[in-house]
């Protein structure tokens, strides 16, 4: 029974925090949208109706119950695009996140934990790498990537790593002064074990938080990359693609470009609060903080 309960102990505590339950319930939103779009979608997002373009959302009074949230420049419905343009979002910060942390918690825990020259080389390329502007070096990966959703993932990958990188050396070199990382190793343990076993665990808070930040720096970069048409391909919706499109009928039709930078600010926030919950809730020693 105690073994029980104290493995329950972590559910619980997360099913307490505010945060925790706030964004992980926006994004369970966001991710049902994009799961089930081709059901909750009331039109195909890349439907043309020109007799039905700009209409107002359907609580206006030139509106069309049959767009929720209006229509654009071509007679797309709104709702549609944005229901289809979570897919993009969500698969982009999912997998640029995770691949900007696997190779920048990899060359953290190498670069704190042996430290000497392999510190430094890994340190001096993170500062080489991080004194490029990171949007205009995005735009000049897509360049030369081309179009498309996997590169877009790759030019993400390549250019935030250096963000888990630079943060994650910095609690390794802490972590690794603390008295059990010298008993580990004197125990016996490998090199390999002592930072699977002793140091990644003590960094798993941090890398909880960095992750859902990144996740929501990946959608906002997205963004912009499909602003200037570099993201996707044209046929697919994505919100950069219709805040694009929305402005130049924002004073006919401002909607248009309301509603996508609302979903991604929403996402946004989601991703930035079930970080900072999961953190609060996971990290021991915030916890001590707070109970003081």
């Amino acid at each position: 029974m105690n073994a029980a309960a104290s493995a329950n102990r972590p559910g619980r505590a997360l099913l307490r925090s505010g945060r925790v339950v706030a964004g992980g319930v926006l994004l369970l939103v966001l991710i049902l949208a994009a799961a089930f779009a081709p059901w909750l979608a009331p039109h195909d997002p890349a439907e043309q109706d020109l007799l039905f373009a700009l209409v107002p959302p359907a609580w206006d009074a030139l509106g069309d119950p049959k767009y929720p949230l209006g229509t654009d420049s071509l007679g797309r419905c709104v709702l549609s695009q944005l229901i289809y343009g979570a897919r993009v979002a969500l698969i982009v910060a999912v997998c640029a996140a995770t691949g900007a942390m696997l190779l920048g918690v990899f060359l953290a825990l190498i670069a704190g934990y042996f430290g000497g020259r392999v510190d430094w080389l890994i340190s001096r390329a993170v500062d080489l790498w991080m004194s490029f502007p990171p949007v205009i070096l995005s735009l000049i990966l897509m360049v030369g990537f081309g179009v498309g959703v996997v590169n877009v993932i790759l030019a993400i990958v390549l250019v935030d790593w250096t963000r888990f990188c630079r943060v994650i050396r910095s609690e390794v070199l802490v972590v690794c002064q603390r008295d059990y990382i010298p008993a580990a190793r004197l125990l016996g343990f490998s090199h390999l074990r002592t930072l699977w076993r002793e140091v990644l665990p003590s960094v798993a808070p941090l890398i909880v938080t960095l992750m859902s930040l990144e996740m929501g720096i990946a959608v906002i970069v997205e963004a912009i990359l499909s602003f200037v048409g570099l993201s996707v391909e044209a046929d697919v919706p994505a919100w950069g693609v219709m805040i694009a499109d929305g402005r130049d009928y924002v004073y006919q039709a401002v909607w248009g470009l309301v509603f996508p930078i609302l979903a991604i600010m929403i996402t946004v926030f989601g991703f930035n609060l079930l970080g900072d919950g999961l953190r609060l809730t996971l990290d021991p020693r915030l916890q001590s903080r707070q109970a003081r």
